[in-house]
């Protein structure tokens, strides 16, 4: 039975058998490509960009800058391109009708059929995507850094990466996804964003969701699973290493505080754009075709700096809501109020002058220091997680240092064809 997607199109894995790979290759000019135009690789032969087959053309590019959707109407919200510059496709003779081959560390990734070459303004782009064209916001730098031209076409795996030690079990495709989403008997799941490590007030989010999901379900049986996304991709010096935002996660889950019967942390690669609401609708896209039916999103989902008003994603999701097929699960802010001993929310009781935020660089120079902080900031075996994870993965810090970058294991391999 066909597995449907987003924009009720079939998702389909492009992997080519090898036999057939090396014949397909045989004599096609190689283009190597950086890890952030590999990870997206990975993510359109799987499905993760249903109903996109590869890289956009202009028209799907316009689509999305001037009205959020893509050429069909498709609802879209943040371009996926392949950029070369004028001197790379004169040299490598790209041209639309050719095929070429595209590696990765040396070896032969995917065939990339080139429907077609061209230009496109990355001020509007920015504009567009980012609600700004400032070069200090993080998409917008990224964006600028695109070379002059984009190459749109299908995209097809000619290998299939390795995924290495300790990422392996947490690589769930769509369409493994959703056959781990039947098998452990869930009728409903909500996802939770992350590229960090959890804190309780992670915690209390994702247990919030699960309650808001279930509320209507048959108390009898439970059938809610909430399902970590954890996002690995593009890391920045002070960053958690990747190591540990996956196993942290995982560790909820081991030490008790979540259970199989409804937890499982996942990873997509996926190099954040900080786009706030417009990367709101597309993490509702990646979810959806990966057969998740609820959405958790905060007060300032995917943004940065004070780009995006308080709740901007969810006002955009509230407008295109019959657009989307999964549930958004709105939250306020998860505070600790001393007075009532207890996690809470934003304005659920009435000790708004002495509640505490969560606060990421305390959290952060309390992990920095190593010593073990109070169950209710971060659970004991997550604390001592994150720390086994320093010591093995991060040369002794569980944040990301030059070194670590120097000296990591790549998170996923491509072997020799």
């Amino acid at each position: 039975m066909a597995e449907i997607g987003h924009g009720g199109k079939e998702i389909k894995e492009r992997i080519l058998e090898p036999g057939e790979a090396r014949e397909k290759i045989k004599g096609l000019t190689e283009i190597p490509v950086r890890k952030q135009i590999a990870n997206e690789i990975i993510d359109l032969a799987y499905g993760f960009f249903s109903p996109l087959e590869g890289f956009m053309c202009k028209n799907d590019v316009d689509g999305v800058v001037k009205n959020m959707r893509l050429a069909d109407g498709t609802i879209w919200s943040i371009p996926i391109l392949f950029d070369l510059s004028e001197k790379e496709v004169a040299d490598y003779g790209v041209e639309a009708g050719k095929s070429v081959v595209l590696t990765y560390q040396g070896n032969p990734m995917a065939l990339f059929e080139v429907d077609e070459v061209f230009e496109y303004d990355k001020a509007a782009m920015c504009k567009s995507v980012f609600g700004t064209d400032e070069e200090k916001h993080p998409g917008c730098k990224r964006t600028y850094e695109y070379k002059d031209k984009f190459i749109g076409g299908k995209i097809t795996l000619v290998k299939e990466p390795t995924i290495n030690e300790p990422f392996g079990p947490y690589f769930l495709p769509p369409l493994k996804m959703r056959q781990t989403i039947k098998e452990k008997g869930w009728s409903r799941t909500v996802a939770h964003q992350t590229r960090n490590v959890p804190h309780t007030g992670h915690e209390w989010l994702m247990k919030g969701a699960f309650f808001q999901t279930y509320a209507d379900l048959p108390i009898e049986k439970p059938e809610v699973g909430v399902v970590v996304n954890a996002i690995i991709g593009e890391k920045r010096v002070k960053d958690y290493i990747d190591e540990a935002i996956v196993l942290c996660q995982d560790e909820l889950e081991k030490a008790g505080y979540f259970g199989p019967h409804n937890h499982i942390t996942t990873l997509t690669f996926w190099d954040m754009r900080y786009a706030g609401p417009k990367e709101a609708i597309f993490h509702a896209i990646l979810r959806t075709n990966l057969g998740i039916t609820h959405h958790m999103y905060g007060r300032d989902h995917a943004g940065v700096g004070d780009y995006y008003g308080a709740y901007e994603a969810h006002h955009l999701l509230d407008s295109v809501g019959d657009e989307l097929d999964i549930t958004p699960v709105y939250s306020m802010n998860w505070l600790y109020c001393p007075v009532c001993a207890e996690i809470t929310s934003e304005g659920l009781c009435n000790h708004g002058d002495q509640q505490q935020k969560f606060s990421g660089t305390l959290i952060r120079s309390i992990v920095t220091d190593g010593v073990k902080p109070p169950r209710l900031i971060i659970r004991p075996e997550v604390f001592d997680q994150i720390m086994e994870c320093a010591d093995k993965y991060g040369q002794g810090s569980p944040f990301v240092t030059e070194e670590y970058l120097e000296k990591r294991s790549p998170v996923f391999d491509i072997e020799p064809l």
